[in-house]
C-alpha cells in the first residue's frame, strides 16, 4: 500500500473530492482522503493523504488555515460568494478607501462570533443546511466562536479588496466577506479564494494537478510518513522507518 501526504494545488473548477480522486489514480494509491474541503471555485492547498497517512486527517481538520480572499463590494449573494444569486445591491457604486477598510477590519480580528451560512454542510435534523436553502427555507443558526489570528489588507481599488486571512478551524471566509461588506455599509461577497497554508504545510511546496500527472514518477511528490512534522507522524510508523 502506498503511504504518504501530497500537497496538491487544487485548480479552479474541481471539487475537492474530484481533485483527490484524480490524484489518487495518478499515484496509484488504494486508500485516500483529504483534510479540508475547498469549494470548486476556490484554489490552493489541498492536503491529500494516502494509505496510513489518512490517520493524520483528524489532526489536520483542527489546524489553522491561511487564505488569500478577494471581496467584491456592492452586492450580496445568498451563498456569500460569487456562485450564489444576488439578493441585495448597494444604492450607489462603492468607493471603499483603504482607510475605511482598515477601520472595518479591526473589528474582525481576534475571537469573534460568526453565524454559519445556510449554504453549508452543517447538519440540522440529519440534513445539511444547503438542502434547506435550496428549498428556500431559512433556519436560525446559533453563532459559533472562531478566531481570526490575522487579517491583513493586501490591496484595495475601491470596488474590491484582497485580504490575507489567518483563521481557526470552522471559519467561513465567505461569511467574513459578507460581514465586512455589511460593516462598511456597501455590502459584499467573496469573489475569489486561495488557500495558502494548513497547519505546518504551505502552498510553496504544493504541486499542481497537471504537473503531477505529467511526472514520470508521481509518487516522488509525496511526503513519506517518516518526514511528516512532529505530532503528525502516525504512531504506527516504526523507529526503523523514521531512521531510513
Amino acid at each position: 500500500m502506498l503511504d504518504g501526504v501530497l500537497l496538491l494545488d487544487k485548480p479552479e473548477g474541481l471539487s475537492s473530492n474530484h481533485a483527490l480522486q484524480r490524484a489518487k489514480r495518478t499515484v496509484d494509491a488504494r486508500k485516500a482522503g483529504h483534510t479540508g474541503t475547498l469549494d470548486p471555485f476556490a484554489t490552493g492547498l489541498l492536503i491529500c493523504c494516502f494509505g496510513r497517512a489518512t490517520k493524520i486527517s483528524a489532526a489536520m481538520l483542527e489546524a489553522d488555515k491561511v487564505y488569500e480572499a478577494t471581496v467584491a463590494f456592492g452586492e450580496e449573494t445568498d451563498s456569500g460568494d460569487l456562485t450564489g444569486h444576488i439578493v441585495a445591491r448597494a444604492d450607489a457604486v462603492p468607493a471603499v478607501t483603504a482607510d475605511q477598510l482598515e477601520s472595518a477590519l479591526a473589528g474582525f480580528r481576534g475571537e469573534i462570533e460568526q453565524i454559519p451560512p445556510m449554504v453549508s454542510a452543517l447538519k440540522r435534523d440529519g440534513k445539511p443546511l444547503y438542502e434547506y436553502a435550496r428549498q428556500g427555507i431559512e433556519l436560525e443558526r446559533p453563532p459559533r466562536r472562531i478566531t481570526i489570528h490575522a487579517l491583513d489588507l493586501l490591496s484595495c481599488d475601491g470596488v474590491s479588496a484582497r485580504l490575507r486571512v489567518h483563521c481557526s478551524k470552522g471559519t467561513y471566509v465567505r461569511t467574513l466577506a459578507q460581514d465586512i461588506g455589511r460593516r462598511l455599509g456597501c455590502l459584499g461577497h467573496l469573489s475569489a479564494l486561495r488557500r495558502t497554508a494548513v497547519g505546518p504545510f504551505t502552498i510553496e511546496h504544493a504541486v499542481g494537478l497537471e504537473a503531477l500527472q505529467a511526472m514520470a514518477a508521481p509518487q516522488s511528490a509525496l511526503i513519506p510518513l517518516h518526514a511528516l512534522p512532529d505530532g503528525l507522524r502516525p504512531a504506527s510508523v516504526s523507529t526503523e522507518e523514521i531512521t531510513l
